[in-house]
Parts: C-alpha cells; structure tokens; sequence
C-alpha cells in the first residue's frame, strides 16, 4: 500500500473518530426541555457529528479503491493568496458580527468571498454575488428567527 492510500484511510479514520466523540459530546449536552420545541442547541451538534461519521465512513470507502494519479507539473496547485483572503474575510465576519449584525454581515462576507473565489479569467458579477448573498442571508436569519426561534445578531437594525 502506497503513501498516499495510506493517507486516505488516516484521513477517514480521523474523520470518523472526531464524529463519533463529537456524537459522545453532544449527547452529554443539557438542554432545558421546552413545551412544543422540537429543535434545540442539542439539534446541530446531532447533525453535524452525524455528518462526519457519514464522511468518515465515505471516505474510508474511497481509500478503498484509491488509485493515485500522476503529477503534472510540480504539484504545487495551492493559490496561497485566495486562502490568506479566506482566513482574513473569516476573521473579518466574526470580528464584526457583533457590531454589523448577522444579516449585513452575512451578506457583505458573502459578496466579498465570491469575489475572492472568482476565477482569474472570469468577470465578476457584483450584482449577482448581491442578490445570492443577501436572499441567502434573508432565509438563514428568518429561518433561525422564526422556524427555530433563536436569535441571531442583529446589529443596528431592529428587525
């Protein structure tokens, strides 16, 4: 078995390991029972760590018949660049969330890291990447505001 083979079935085996204790966690969470409320703080973690046993177990499958392909070039296909705007807008959205708001946020992070994830050759569309955003940003904050009835930060705006 090669090295990179090995690397996928480590990658799958840590994948699945951190789902199943996230899974052990999230079941030790105490929530306070609520009349009539069928998604709680527990509701996510459920999800998600279900989510990465599921991608664990997918990508042990893939290891499986993992066959390695041939470098072109010098295999150093990393844009260094788009990851350091990445981390920077991610940093930038949760450091100003409190003071923005969710909606706002979410819509100039979203605009934001499209444009960043816009390939070179390709001409951005600002009015797109702004319509996208701020319909996305709309269904999550109504969606946690009224369907799961959490707030999120609204900044200065009082919806």
């Amino acid at each position: 078995m090669g090295d990179a083979k090995k690397r996928e079935y480590v990658l799958g085996f840590v994948i699945l390991i951190a789902g199943i204790v996230y899974l052990v966690m999230a079941s030790q969470l105490k929530v306070p029972e609520r009349p009539g409320v069928h998604v709680d703080a527990s509701f996510v973690p459920y999800v998600l760590s279900s989510i990465m046993c599921i991608l664990g177990v997918l990508q042990l499958r893939a290891a499986k018949n993992y066959v390695p392909k041939p470098k072109a070039g010098n295999g150093d296909d990393v844009d260094y660049g788009t990851v350091g705007k990445t981390i920077g807008l991610v940093f930038g959205y949760v450091a100003l969330m409190s003071y923005l708001g969710f909606p706002l946020m979410t819509v100039l992070y979203l605009v934001a890291q499209f444009t960043v994830l816009t390939p070179h050759d390709k001409k951005v569309n600002y009015v797109l990447y702004t319509v996208i955003a701020v319909i996305a940003s709309a269904f999550i904050y109504l969606t946690f505001r009224y369907a799961f009835d959490m707030m999120l930060p609204v900044g200065p705006f009082d919806f």
